[in-house]
């Protein structure tokens, strides 16, 4: 079973969902075995200097941040959610309503 961002992530991409996970601090050959064994499709990016986190004030992982289509911050919601149930699927078709 895919992890719920993953799952998210290949029931809207077609929609224009786009997922970027951000590694914080880990080693690049880390991230590479984690992407391997956890068989993730969405991009993920590494943070090597905390910068990004730093920048976005990202202190608990996850951290999701929600920007709409014209680039601006929607929500920023911090810890496990239930993205894949009534509520999570909801505020996300909501956002992706052209």
């Amino acid at each position: 079973m895919p992890s719920t961002i993953e799952q998210v992530h290949r029931e809207y991409k077609d929609r224009g969902l786009t997922v970027l996970a951000i590694d914080m601090k880990e080693p690049k050959e880390t991230v590479a075995t984690w992407v391997r064994k956890s068989a993730v499709t969405f991009d993920v990016l590494l943070d090597p200097l905390d910068s990004t986190a730093r920048a976005y004030g990202v202190t608990v992982t996850p951290t999701v941040f929600l920007i709409g289509r014209d680039g601006k911050l929607v929500a920023k919601s911090i810890g496990t959610k239930r993205w894949t149930g009534p509520r999570g699927r909801a505020l996300l078709d909501a956002m992706l309503v052209k």
